[in-house]
């Protein structure tokens, strides 16, 4: 019998300048660049993972930074806005800090009884600081950001939908997500434990333009399986509630599974019928398994965590003169502003692309 989704692996997301977003995450954000790859699937481009020190599931958002990339359309059949978990108390400051650094932002509100407070990053990615007052997870506390302020880790993900019934039905379904509250037309779902970390609320948008998959957009979300048998189990359930869903891919650090939630590929209109960029989000389940090329595997079978084996490991890894910025390694060029080119493919039906 397969046990609940843990919550949130990580989440991956355009962008287009390189630096800037390593500028942006490590040092607004406070965040450490644990990890600098590439895309496994086109290796001209690099994928920077950033999160805690030693780089624990549900703290990891990473990117395909694509240099010259169109900004990305945010809309419906996607994930919209990803939330960070931050002390309760905290907005204060980072209201500040954020004025201070030019970040455009808004003033924290509430939303289901926490306070939320949403910025940008530089390529238009809409991103939330939230206030959690019961989250245990430590900081990275050799950041730019003082440890009693520093992001914990993922508060949750906010998927905007045309039709939200359909995504309720496939959270609350096979996915075995629960409906924990409601307000307005924003729906919450929890996981596994619940709270920082294993939650997703979907935004009912009826009237939302078709989202487009470039710089400033979220590629997937990956939830938690505990363990290579467990996430087998999940893609055997995914398989029987109809939906593709990819052979168990590796990933070197990790090992996923990806399919498309309904809802992203419903519509309003046969002309957006068809799965495409402007309407796909990925879903993947990973389940940490190895981590190679100079990393130290730590952790219990529910997790890995990975961590440098050595200081600046990132950087030896790079393309050659490129250790002082991050560009765009050598290899092929890439498709347009589509990392891990998200164009709809045929195997026996139209199925999610493999992203990393």
């Amino acid at each position: 019998m397969r046990k609940p989704i843990e919550g949130i692996h990580h989440v991956t997301a355009m962008a287009s300048d390189p630096q800037a977003n390593v500028d942006f995450y490590t040092g607004v954000l406070g965040l450490r660049l644990v990890k600098r790859t590439v895309n496994f699937d086109d290796p001209g481009t690099y994928h920077l993972y950033y999160g805690d020190e030693r780089g624990h599931p549900g703290t990891i958002i990473t990117f395909f930074p694509w240099p010259g990339a169109r900004r990305g359309v945010q809309g419906a059949g996607q994930a919209t806005v990803t939330s960070f978990s931050v002390p309760e108390g905290s907005l204060g400051y980072w209201t500040q800090r954020l004025s201070r650094l030019g970040v455009t932002h808004e003033a924290p509100r509430p939303r289901f009884e926490e306070e939320v407070l949403t910025l940008l990053d530089p390529d238009g990615l809409r991103l939330e600081l939230v206030a959690v007052a019961a989250d245990q997870r430590s900081p990275w506390e050799s950041g730019p950001v003082p440890a009693e302020h520093a992001v914990r880790g993922f508060d949750g993900v906010t998927l905007t939908e045309w039709n939200a019934h359909v995504t309720e039905e496939t959270l609350a379904g096979p996915l075995g997500f629960r409906r924990v509250a409601e307000h307005g037309d924003r729906i919450r779902f929890e996981v596994g434990a619940g709270g920082p970390g294993a939650r997703v609320d979907v935004l009912a948008a009826p009237s939302a333009v078709r989202g487009h998959v470039s710089a400033g957009t979220v590629h997937h979300v990956a939830w938690r399986s505990v363990d290579e048998a467990d996430q087998l189990a999940w893609r055997e359930a995914v398989a029987e509630a109809g939906l593709y869903v990819t052979p168990v891919l590796d990933r070197q650090y990790f090992k996923s599974i990806y399919f498309r939630e309904p809802a992203a590929c419903s519509s309003r209109s046969p002309r957006t019928r068809r799965a495409s960029p402007a309407t796909s989000r990925w879903r993947a389940w990973a389940q940490g398994s190895s981590c190679r090329r100079g990393w130290s595997r730590r952790g219990s079978r529910s997790r890995t965590l990975c961590r440098p084996s050595r200081c600046g490991d990132e950087r030896r890894r790079a393309a050659p003169g490129s250790a002082a910025r991050p560009g765009r390694p050598a290899g092929r060029r890439g498709r347009g502003g589509h990392g891990d080119d998200p164009r709809p493919r045929r195997h026996g039906g139209e199925h999610p692309d493999p992203g990393g």
